[in-house]
């Protein structure tokens, strides 16, 4: 059974009155946590997509860029995602379940979280029209509120993938005035955590394994960018 039928069995469950309390309920244990990963970049993507006033082709796009859709999916996938962006469910409740899912220790939503990864795709789906919204600003800020992530990381990740923003020490999280072993470490550090076998250990689903190769892209060139400053300095 693919992800997308086990998905559209969980939503179908929500509109049939079962409840999302009870329906993330029973994704909470592997492999199922994955299906709840997906459901809510799904529900999240769907509703922020909108928060600019209107979803466009290239935000839809976006969301196939996230997630890798086999061919025979692909309906079932576009199912799921306008039911999502039809649902009356506010944003929040969605936001919370997902958060009270996956923060199990109560500690920072930090750069090696389920709930990272999960901000990264919907950073993705926002500024994929090449614009940036304040209704986006405004939502992204709202869910990682909820989500509990600490500022420096929602910092980085805007910087990563902000149209426009070209910071490489923001990308890394680290003082225009750090040295050079310090500026290294961190870039280490957002490698480790962006490497697809921690994001799959983490209950990220192997279709969004795409995530990790943009953030890692991102890493490296902020790197890259680093380092030839320094050698030119």
């Amino acid at each position: 059974m693919s992800i997308w039928t086990r998905i559209s069995e969980a939503l179908a469950a929500i509109r049939a009155g079962e409840g999302l309390a009870a329906v993330f309920e029973r994704l909470r244990t592997p492999p199922e946590r994955t299906v709840a990963f997906t459901i809510a970049v799904i529900a999240l993507g769907a509703k922020m997509a909108k928060a600019d006033g209107r979803v466009t082709r290239d935000e839809v796009a976006a969301f196939r860029e996230v997630f890798h859709i086999p061919p025979s999916d692909e309906r079932a996938a576009a199912r799921v995602f306008n039911l999502a962006r039809e649902d009356v469910a506010g944003f929040e409740d969605y936001a919370r379940r997902v958060a009270a899912m996956f923060r199990t220790d109560g500690a920072p939503c930090g750069r090696d979280s389920v709930l990272c990864d999960l901000m990264e795709g919907l950073f993705h789906i926002a500024a994929a029209d090449g614009a940036w919204h304040p209704g986006e600003e405004a939502f992204l800020a709202r869910v990682a509120a909820i989500f509990g992530m600490e500022e420096a990381e929602f910092r980085r990740m805007r910087a990563r993938n902000v149209p426009g923003e070209t910071d490489a020490y923001a990308v890394l999280g680290v003082d225009p005035g750090a040295d050079l072993e310090t500026v290294r470490a961190a870039w280490r550090a957002e490698a480790r955590a962006t490497h697809p076998d921690r994001m799959l250990a983490r209950g990220v689903p192997e279709e969004a394994v795409k995530l990790a190769e943009r953030r890692l892209s991102a890493i490296n060139a902020a790197w890259d960018a680093i380092r030839a400053e320094r050698g030119a300095a």
